[in-house]
């Protein structure tokens, strides 16, 4: 899934050497925290946060594992 996030978003921005994400596993849900670089929040986010909707739609609709829900945040 980190994979996934990363490949959807690395092409998106203008640093793509300062995406990170990172993976909290609680008891019923996955928590991935997406970071980048400051002047590249815009271009994730988007206008009215359609990029930040499209990419979380794509990352839920790809989740394995039935049990846990999975979030996404962006920093």
């Amino acid at each position: 899934m980190k994979a996934l996030i990363e490949s959807i978003v690395t092409p998106l921005v203008d640093h793509p050497e300062d995406v990170k994400v990172t993976e909290k596993e609680e008891d019923s849900k996955l928590v991935y925290h997406l970071t980048v670089n400051q002047e590249d929040v815009g271009k994730v986010i988007g206008k009215n946060g359609r990029i930040a909707k499209a990419i979380r739609t794509v990352v839920y609709a790809a989740k394995t594992d039935k049990q846990k829900r999975i979030y996404l945040d962006i920093m």
